[in-house]
């Protein structure tokens, strides 16, 4: 069924057709459980009654009416999100590598505004990743993604990951900007320190410099708390967020603090599909469906229940599994050398799981948020089913 597409993804050989809560179905009938949830996307799960309704009921009345206009559901969104927050205003668009390049054009803006023109780096950590557009690309260090698309965009500059003495040196005048993900995802699950973004806050307060939050895959509750950086108690001036928001459908949203919020003006910046009225709808269901179940608790919760049972595993496994890391429901798996991420995945998939990969040959767990306790427990049952076969 692919045959038409660019060879873009490294498609598993199954075609999936349908899927309901924390299982999928695909083309011959079979199911399997959903541990990586469209990578971190599918946070209700799947076909979620709410998220249906309110896409089926928004279709009904509005699609789409563009940008030079107002509509309730964009609006409505912008005022919850902020509401939630505690920013001041907020951008729509489509995907998380866009909301990244939101916030790198917003920042060089606002430092020409400010008559601070010098003020044109981006600063970024080693190991992040913020998205595949040249913008996002060019900050983002990793290799393996930017082979091949040079020359990208100059004015971007790198710091060390969980490393406060570095990132000092770093933040000089010609500095407008530093972006930093609360915890790297696509590098293998690894966890900022709370001293290095308090650093991060002070020095960039300091020095007149923005402070990003790329939390494309660890916001949206997936580490407990609505925001990421809820849970480390240092409160940046842009956050970005997408995946998860709208439970599948297509939207990111850069969230921009007081210092920043007059940057933009008319013409600055646009998205002609950006905050449109579906996937606004799915995105407002998504945030009254987390109120109702508490989800926050919810996830510390199943979070105590997966890293027991994953730390378990990878001590049956020791030969095979190193110790997990992460937070919350975004959990990372190193798996030692010589074998591979990829061979465990694919043997879990034949056994009825479907888990993801990250850097450094790490499994990934990313789960829905709904997930049950027994859920779980089955997943690390049908890990260990992989693990027997793949090792």
């Amino acid at each position: 069924m692919s045959d038409a597409l660019l060879s873009t993804y490294d498609r598993a050989p199954i075609t999936i057709v349908s899927g309901h809560g924390c299982t999928l179905v695909d083309s011959e009938g079979r199911e399997y459980l959903d541990c990586i949830g469209g990578i971190a996307v599918c946070a209700l799960g799947h076909a979620h009654p709410a998220i249906a309704e309110a896409i089926a009921d928004q279709a009904l009345r509005l699609v789409h009416a563009s940008n030079l206009y107002s509509h309730e559901p964009s609006g409505t969104l912008a005022r919850e999100l902020t509401r939630r927050s505690g920013m001041s205003r907020a951008f729509f668009c489509n995907s998380g590598t866009e909301a990244n390049e939101a916030a790198i054009k917003l920042a060089r803006k606002w430092a020409f505004r400010k008559n601070e023109p010098q003020r044109t780096t981006i600063l970024a950590c080693t190991g992040g990743f913020h998205g595949r557009t040249l913008g996002a690309l060019a900050a983002t260090e990793n290799p393996k993604y930017r082979e091949g698309f040079a020359p990208l965009p100059g004015g971007f500059a790198f710091t060390a990951y969980n490393d406060a003495a570095e990132l000092e040196t770093k933040l000089d005048e010609r500095v407008a900007a530093f972006i930093v993900e609360p915890v790297q995802g696509e590098s293998g699950i690894h966890v900022a320190d709370v001293e290095f973004l308090r650093a991060a806050r002070a020095l960039c307060d300091e020095r007149g410099v923005l402070l990003i939050f790329d939390e494309i895959q660890c916001g949206m509750g997936r580490i407990g708390p609505l925001f990421a950086y809820e849970h480390f108690g240092v409160r940046p001036d842009i956050v970005t967020i997408a995946k998860a928001l709208a439970n599948g459908l297509p939207i990111g949203a850069m969230l921009v603090g007081d210092k920043a919020a007059e940057a933009f003006q008319p013409g600055d910046h646009g998205s002609t599909f950006g905050g449109s009225p579906v996937p606004a709808a799915a995105a407002l269901a998504h945030l009254r469906v987390r109120d109702e179940l508490r989800l926050e608790g919810r996830v510390r919760d199943r979070s105590a229940t997966l890293f027991a049972l994953v730390r378990e595993l990878s001590s049956r496994h020791e030969r095979v599994l190193g110790e997990p890391r992460g937070l919350g429901l975004l959990v990372g798996v190193p798996v030692r050398e010589p074998f591979e991420a990829k061979a465990i995945q694919r043997a879990a998939r034949d056994a009825g799981l479907l888990v993801g990969t990250a850097g450094g040959n790490t499994l990934r767990l990313a789960p829905p948020l709904i997930i049950e306790e027994d859920e779980l427990r089955r997943a690390c049952s049908l890990l260990d089913t992989a693990l027997a076969i793949a090792a």
